[in-house]
């Protein structure tokens, strides 16, 4: 009837494929058709299935222990997928509680909290090329549209309390946000957390349903099919995912058979200051149950990658250091990622993570936890801190700007602009910047060109490309009636500019995690809060950018350059056509050598070129080497990444 094999591994903390053994399956037994109900209870003194097919418990349907291990099972005949059905049990206290099952792979849509029957089988997948060619993009463009599917665009918003609004489906959103994400020039698109969860409020962080996707956008086949289109499209998708805590909800985890089978027994332990309840991953059945729920959405749902939530709080108790290290989910991490990079070495691990902790991104073998990427949070706090400053304090924190490259390449980092910036009164990445709109909007473009140009994979939040003033609020749209304003419109086609020139040159993601990819140009200059930066790809082409971070313009600034040549300027955030002034660099600048005696701490090459700079601003060069100073090798265009593009029927 079971795979012992699995349930071994599941006892043992090693199982990745718990949901064929837990959860409401369709089954043909001594020669009827039903569904076999099974889960893992081992507190419980009895255990059953209610559901609409014995009218919630007014027929009996007692489940069988399996073995000494805490299974129970039951065959029940006649059950259809959509039935309603929920486990109920008798408690160690001698209480009746039912709860919804854990493996679900359907639920009904909140506020109902039962769990659905339903086939994942069956779906016919178009996505094959996609999948073949797929890599972890370590030397491949890697630029993420972070959103909630449910408010990126609602088709009714909610009018107050007790109205959800009304969203668009899986299906719908094929035609709504696929055909954005590629026009704006993002290689990937972040959902924010699909796991079921019962409050709209808790954006998705808050789940109890960790194998199925939430109802409140249609079935799971339907969201298999936005995932298709979506790799038909040459666009990959990220899924957030919550393994550190689980809703308090009655109907949920929380002491599931009126013990402790996912929590903490220690009280002290068990609760985060999220009034959520942290998982127990000491517990071997708890890390199959995770294991087991990422590799599942892998699997079925072809998912790219995974960020995972709150590490900081799996690598200590609560994300303190000072309460020293959870072992037990320690031990998780490092299994997850060993096992993935085996099942599925194509699939991103990507972790949100605030600790100095070392080697979060060094493989599991090296004495890593074995992510892929790490979220570099001391860059945006230390970017945002510096962009919020009054520019005449300036010169005095270029260390925000520049520190970030002293620890850099100790992991493999991510920069990103995400949700958590945007919410709780922290204001929107433009309203972020110092000084009337005027100055916000110079600032916001030349911040996003430091970003763009700086080593690492880039994630931004959903409006961030809008220029928003309004923060993100799940119960309403974005404000895509702000494009009617010619700075707001102007900012937007900036973004999708820039996006499209990190796609254009590999040298902006070739080399991010390689020393010879980048240097600072200009990194001392604290006085005129001007910062220039060159990017190189693998075989030597180069890109630079020269950033004027305060109120002054320079007609002539000197950059020292590392190639004799022509410097064509390809963007520049002054330009009329994004609303700016239109102190520009028209024509391309040729190097000039430098003299012996007009070097000095700032003009340190022996060549260097004279740029217009206009305040707040920032612009991007492509580089033509003079003829004869460069291997022929330079003139080789680099492989690009295949990215697999078919129309969706």
């Amino acid at each position: 009837m079971f795979d012992n094999f699995l349930i071994h591994t599941f006892h043992d903390g090693n199982c990745l494929q718990a949901y064929k053994i837990f959860g409401a399956h369709f089954e043909t037994h001594e020669g009827k058709k039903g569904v076999r109900f099974t889960t893992y209870a081992p507190n419980a003194r009895s255990a059953q299935v209610v559901g609409e097919f014995n009218q919630w418990g007014e027929t009996p349907c007692y489940m069988e222990r399996y073995n000494n291990g805490g299974i129970y099972t039951i065959f029940v005949e006649g059950v259809k997928e959509f039935d309603m059905y929920k486990f109920r049990f008798e408690t160690p206290q001698g209480d009746i509680i039912d709860k919804a099952d854990p493996y679900a792979y359907f639920s009904e849509l909140r506020p109902g909290t039962a769990s659905k029957v339903y086939n994942m089988e069956g779906y016919r997948w178009h996505d094959s090329k996609w999948i073949k060619n797929r890599t972890k993009n370590y030397d491949c463009p890697l630029n993420i549209y972070e959103a909630s599917l449910g408010s990126w665009k609602m088709k009714r918003e909610s009018e107050g309390e007790g109205d959800d609004g009304e969203y668009y489906s899986y299906e719908e959103l094929i035609d709504e946000i696929i055909p954005y994400v590629k026009k704006m020039g993002y290689t990937h698109l972040e959902v924010m957390p699909l796991t079921e969860f019962p409050f709209d409020g808790s954006w998705g962080y808050q789940a109890t349903g960790f194998y199925s996707a939430t109802s409140r956008y249609g079935q799971p086949k339907q969201l298999m099919k936005f995932i298709d289109a979506c790799h038909q499209e040459g666009i990959g998708v990220i899924m957030d995912f919550v393994p550190a805590h689980f809703v308090k909800d009655s109907h949920g985890l929380h002491m599931y058979d009126g013990g402790f089978v996912y929590d903490y027994n220690d009280y002290n332990r068990r609760y985060s200051p999220w009034d959520s309840v942290y998982f127990d991953l000491g517990k071997n059945e708890v890390r199959s149950f995770l294991l087991s729920s990422v590799e599942f959405f892998a699997t079925y749902y072809h998912i790219d990658g995974f960020r995972f939530d709150a590490v900081s709080n799996l690598i200590y108790y609560e994300g303190n250091k000072n309460l020293g290290e959870n072992i037990g989910a320690m031990e998780w991490m490092k299994r997850l990622n060993g096992h993935m990079s085996g099942y599925h070495p194509t699939v991103m691990m990507i972790a949100e993570d605030s600790t100095d902790y070392p080697g979060v991104t060094k493989p599991v073998g090296e004495h890593g936890l074995g992510f892929d990427y790490k979220w570099d949070l001391g860059w945006m706090n230390d970017t945002l801190k510096y962009f919020q400053e009054d520019p005449v304090y300036r010169q005095y924190d270029s260390h925000f700007i520049t520190f970030s490259m002293a620890y850099f390449y100790s992991e493999r980092f991510l920069l990103e602009f995400s949700h958590d910036e945007v919410v709780h009164g922290k204001a929107t990445i433009i309203n972020k910047m110092w000084g009337l709109h005027g100055d916000k909007l110079a600032q916001v473009k030349a911040l996003y060109v430091y970003m763009m140009l700086h080593p690492g994979k880039k994630l931004n939040f959903m409006g961030n490309e809008l220029a928003e003033y309004k923060e993100w609020d799940e119960s309403k749209s974005l404000g895509w009636d702000i494009l009617k304003y010619p700075d707001h419109d102007a900012f937007h086609h900036f973004t999708q500019k820039l996006n499209e020139i990190y796609l254009k040159y590999p040298a902006l993601y070739e080399m991010d995690y390689d020393l010879k990819g980048f240097e600072w140009l200009v990194v001392d200059d604290h006085d005129q809060c001007v910062f220039a930066i060159e990017r190189k790809d693998k075989v030597g082409n180069a890109i630079i950018a020269v950033m004027n971070f305060v109120g002054n313009t320079h007609e002539k600034y000197k950059v020292p350059v590392n190639i004799e040549g022509s410097y064509k300027e390809i963007l520049n955030t002054d330009q009329a056509v994004y609303s700016g002034k239109n102190i520009v660099n028209p024509r391309a600048i040729r190097s000039k050598k430098t003299k012996l005696n007009e070097k000095t701490k700032l003009l340190n090459k022996d060549h260097y070129i004279e740029v217009k700079l206009a305040p707040f601003s920032a612009c991007i060069f492509e580089v033509k080497p003079k003829k004869g100073t460069t291997k022929k090798t330079t003139k080789k265009t680099p492989k690009k990444t295949k990215r697999v593009i078919k129309k969706t029927k």
